[in-house]
């Protein structure tokens, strides 16, 4: 068994791969590579075989996604540690030792994210991860150095190492132990949120999450749905309420899934206002395809939930109510953190 497997999930990205396998392979010392292609129709693996050959290829029989992408990919991947990197990820010098010393020193840490910054811009955080990941009562995601469309520049304000609620799916490491008791993704996600699932899931076991500064990557982003497509709209939408089925606590699940498909609402109505019609669509069929299959998530409910999931109640009112635009001026603020 190797100790780390850096596997990269590939789908018709023979140009990302051309860009990006480089600094893996220079800076992964020790790491076997894996390139995981979900069926790609252009020329990414002939170009990764004729290129790198160092680089192990595991061939998906479709388009999967990212959930069950990996998780087919996975079956044939034997390694302690798995490092699932996005091929949009430039990594850095020295990258996967302070993950690796974290796995080896605390055996109760399950999965870490590193610093994600934006490869376009390098001195602020990138959009999807930034610096760990937390979540509201009523499911909604947000960042340390990413807050909704607000996000900061990288001035040292997170060179910590702590404990997270989710870590970022665009560079996510996980004990391979860990990911096989949680059954890995959930593949009706196809995509998006699959990763807050499986850290909440994993939570729920006792297992920790955390951010290690000492790692630095940089992410291009929206590489395979750009922020403003209806799809990623409808994956986020639909995802987010069947996750929140899964793993809310019994007490209050029910109003906190109503309270949450309210604000969808909201955020539909919002849509209009801007012309954004597919995307009023886009949440009305998400809703539509959560109805469809709530009845299946109610039965993927575990009997041991953790009470305390969310850092804020709700991180709508402090953005946009409020106006707390970064993660330390929430934190600071008159509100509890815990309540």
């Amino acid at each position: 068994m190797d100790k780390i497997a850096v596997v990269i999930l590939n789908w018709n990205g023979v140009r990302l791969l051309e860009q990006f396998l480089p600094s893996v392979i220079q800076f992964s010392e020790g790491a076997t590579i894996y390139v995981a292609d979900n069926d790609s129709t252009d020329n990414s693996v002939e170009f990764v075989q004729q290129n790198f050959p160092t680089i192990k290829i595991v061939k998906n029989t479709g388009n999967y996604g990212f959930a069950k992408g990996y998780n087919d990919a996975l079956k044939h991947i034997d390694a302690e540690i798995y490092a699932l990197v996005n091929s949009d990820i430039e990594v850095t010098e020295n990258w996967l030792k302070p993950i690796l010393e974290t796995f080896e020193s605390e055996k109760q840490t399950a999965i870490i994210q590193p610093k994600i910054l934006d490869f376009k811009n390098k001195e602020y955080f990138e959009y999807a991860g930034g610096a760990g990941g937390f979540i509201d009562k009523y499911g909604f995601p947000f960042c340390r150095g990413r807050i909704f469309d607000t996000v900061e520049k990288d001035n040292g304000q997170y060179n910590d190492n702590c404990e997270l609620f989710w870590a970022s799916g665009a560079c996510f490491f996980i004990r391979k132990e860990v990911y096989d008791e949680l059954g890995g993704f959930d593949e009706s996600f196809f995509a998006h949120q699959e990763e807050i699932d499986l850290c909440w899931r994993a939570a729920n076991e006792g297992q920790i999450i955390k951010y290690n500064s000492q790692s630095v990557v940089y992410h291009v982003g929206g590489a395979t749905l750009q922020q403003g497509n209806p799809r990623k709209t409808f994956l986020n939408f639909r995802n987010s309420l069947l996750m929140l089925v899964k793993n809310l606590p019994k007490k209050g699940l029910f109003f906190v899934i109503f309270f949450r498909m309210v604000l969808d609402g909201i955020a539909g109505i919002r849509f209009l206002t801007q012309g954004k019609f597919t995307h009023t669509f886009a949440i009305l069929k998400a809703h539509f395809s959560f109805y469809c299959l709530s009845l299946k998530y109610l039965k993927k409910r575990k009997d041991f939930q953790i009470q305390q999931y969310y850092t804020v109640k709700s991180i709508v009112y402090l953005y946009y109510i409020k106006k707390l635009l970064v993660f330390k001026e929430i934190f600071n603020s008159n509100q509890n953190i815990k309540n």
